[in-house]
């Protein structure tokens, strides 16, 4: 399987502080998975325009089967990875940032604040994660089966 982990953050890509979040993707679905991943690592700062081109390029050029994004999500003016991500889906898949703030909103009231999407652009699944590695650790596992399926459908047709 082919995943692409994104960091969208200024400062994480600028280097003013360790990215945690992507490795966390990486112990959490990696733990999941049986088979081997074959992983693309990308740390960039939140810029709608190029974080387009990215998920095109990861989905119809590099063919990832699963494209998993971190950061970005929340109200603030520089959050815009649902819209990045929104504008490239061929499908919108909201339940998954749907049972991601009900999730969450048990431990973290201010979870509700979470724009995280998802959905499919070709045979590519791309799902929005919180950019905390903590929430990602309590919200990955739950999404795992759904993610397994819907890729399983996405090679079959």
């Amino acid at each position: 399987m082919k995943v692409a982990r994104l960091t969208l953050s200024d400062r994480a890509s600028a280097g003013v502080y360790e990215d945690r979040s992507g490795p966390e993707i990486e112990r959490v679905f990696g733990e999941a998975e049986a088979g081997p991943i074959e992983w693309l690592r990308i740390v960039m700062p939140d810029n709608r325009g190029e974080i387009e081109a990215l998920l095109k390029q990861l989905a119809d050029e590099e063919r990832c089967d699963l494209i998993l994004t971190t950061g970005g999500t929340g109200p603030s003016p520089r959050d815009v990875t649902p819209e990045a991500t929104k504008a490239v889906l061929e499908r919108e898949l909201p339940g998954f940032g749907e049972i991601m703030r009900v999730q969450s909103f048990a431990k973290v009231p201010t979870a509700i604040l979470s724009r995280s999407t998802a959905g499919t652009r070709g045979r590519s699944m791309i799902v929005n994660l919180p950019g905390n590695p903590k929430a990602i650790g309590e919200c990955l596992p739950l999404l795992i089966p759904a993610i397994r399926e819907a890729i399983k459908h996405l090679h079959e047709g």
